[in-house]
């Protein structure tokens, strides 16, 4: 298993001691880009860790949310791509269907990166209703680190997020997650 951490503008400093994988917030919505995103993949490229980026999914105009995550994250080969998909600021979230869309719009956009879904363990069991989690699952569960509750196959596992969030990774080193992260497309 692989240590990581996700980040967002809240964090202003991490230490990537220790780490193997960064997992960058890139965008919200359709106005929202993470102020710190660039200097902090900076940050994990220069440790030599594995970069990922994520978008926090709003409901409604899946399309554009999709194109302007694209066009805000790292184009770089390896970098992994996320959908955070759970309740926003208004206790609304987007459906089943948009968040299938919004993976399935980004890995059309991408198709060299591989797409992920970021869910907590109650929606994964309680609202999706299609299983799908695009090229793999990175649940949230806040119990013993790489044992959601869960039955089905995950790549990441959130397993606390104090002080920070942090996350195993289901690979048996770093170069395995990165050879996992690049798809020819030739």
């Amino acid at each position: 298993m692989l240590r990581g951490i996700d980040v967002s503008s809240h964090q202003s400093s991490f230490s990537t001691e220790g780490i193997d994988f960064v997992i960058v917030k890139a965008t919200e919505g359709r106005s929202y880009v993470n102020p710190r995103m660039n200097a902090q993949a900076k940050k994990a490229r220069d440790a030599g860790c594995v970069v990922g980026f994520y978008h926090f999914l709003w409901p409604g105009n899946i399309k554009a949310q999709a194109e302007y995550f694209v066009s805000k994250a790292s184009e770089k080969k390896g970098d992994i791509l996320a959908c955070d998909w759970e309740s926003t600021g208004e206790g609304t979230h987007a459906s089943n269907a948009q968040k299938d869309q919004f993976i399935k719009e980004v890995k059309r956009l991408r198709p060299s990166h591989r797409v992920m879904l970021y869910a907590n363990r109650n929606f994964w069991l309680n609202i999706d209703t299609t299983s799908y989690a695009g090229d793999g699952l990175w649940i949230a569960d806040y119990v013993t680190a790489g044992k959601p509750r869960i039955k089905a196959k995950w790549r990441i596992h959130q397993y606390t997020s104090t002080p920070i969030d942090k996350n195993l990774a289901d690979f048996s080193s770093r170069n395995a997650m990165k050879e996992w992260a690049v798809i020819d497309t030739e």
